[in-house]
C-alpha cells in the first residue's frame, strides 16, 4: 500500500506537499528559517492531521520517520505446512444485533449466516460505492475545515452547503478565505459533488 500524500501549511499558507519524507525536509528546514511558525500536516486522503516530531537535525528527524516500503528489505518467512480444516481467509469475529426475524432468515441461506451476511456487505458496498466516495470526500474536507477555516467567514453555511452536496453555495462561502486554504479544501471536496 503507497503511503499517502501529505500537504502542510504554516498559518493559512501551504508551505509543502508531497510523500512523508520530503515534506519533513521541507519543513525542517522552514522550521529552522522560522522557529515560530504554526505548522499543521494533513493527510490528502483522509483531511486528518499528521504529527511530526521536527526536533534535532534534519538527520535526526528523517531517521525517526517510517522508512519508504521499496527500502525495507524483506524477510524472508518459512512457509507453515497446511493443516486439516478451514483456510485461513483473514476472518474477523465480531458480534453483531439482529432481531430474531434476521436471524432466522439468516440460517435459510445457503451457507449459513456468515455467508449470507459477507455476500449482502459485497452487495452493498459495490451498490453504494459512489454514495460512499462522496461521504468519505466530504467528512475529508470537513476535517481539514475544522481545523483551519473554523474562524473563516461563512464556515458554517459552507459546511451546511458541503453536507448538503450545494456545491454552488460552498464554492460562494469559500470564495473569500485565504487562497492556498480554500484550493486545497476544493481540492478534497472534489468527489464530495454528486454527478448532476
Amino acid at each position: 500500500m503507497t503511503p499517502s500524500p501529505l500537504t502542510a501549511f504554516a498559518g493559512k499558507r501551504k508551505v509543502a506537499a508531497g510523500s512523508l519524507h520530503a515534506v519533513a525536509q521541507t519543513l525542517k528546514e522552514l522550521v529552522s528559517r522560522e522557529p515560530d511558525a504554526q505548522i499543521l500536516v494533513f493527510n490528502d486522503d483522509n483531511g486528518q492531521q499528521v504529527d511530526l516530531n521536527l526536533h534535532g537535525s534534519l538527520a535526526e528527524v528523517l531517521q525517526r520517520l517510517p522508512q519508504p516500503r521499496e527500502q525495507v528489505e524483506e524477510i524472508a518467512v518459512p512457509a507453515t505446512p497446511r493443516t486439516a480444516g478451514r483456510p485461513r481467509l483473514g476472518v474477523v469475529a465480531r458480534e453483531i444485533t439482529l432481531l430474531p426475524r434476521h436471524w432466522e432468515w439468516l440460517a435459510t441461506q445457503p451457507g449459513g449466516a456468515s455467508v449470507a451476511l459477507r455476500k449482502l456487505v459485497e452487495h452493498a458496498q459495490r451498490g453504494n460505492k459512489a454514495v460512499d466516495e462522496q461521504r468519505q470526500a466530504r467528512e475529508t474536507a470537513y476535517r481539514f475545515m475544522s481545523a483551519l477555516a473554523g474562524d473563516e467567514a461563512g464556515f458554517e453555511e459552507a459546511s451546511r452547503a458541503l453536507f448538503a452536496g450545494q456545491r454552488a453555495a460552498f464554492l460562494t462561502q469559500t470564495a473569500s478565505w485565504p487562497a492556498d486554504v480554500r484550493e486545497y479544501v476544493l481540492q478534497l471536496a472534489q468527489a464530495a459533488w454528486s454527478a448532476d
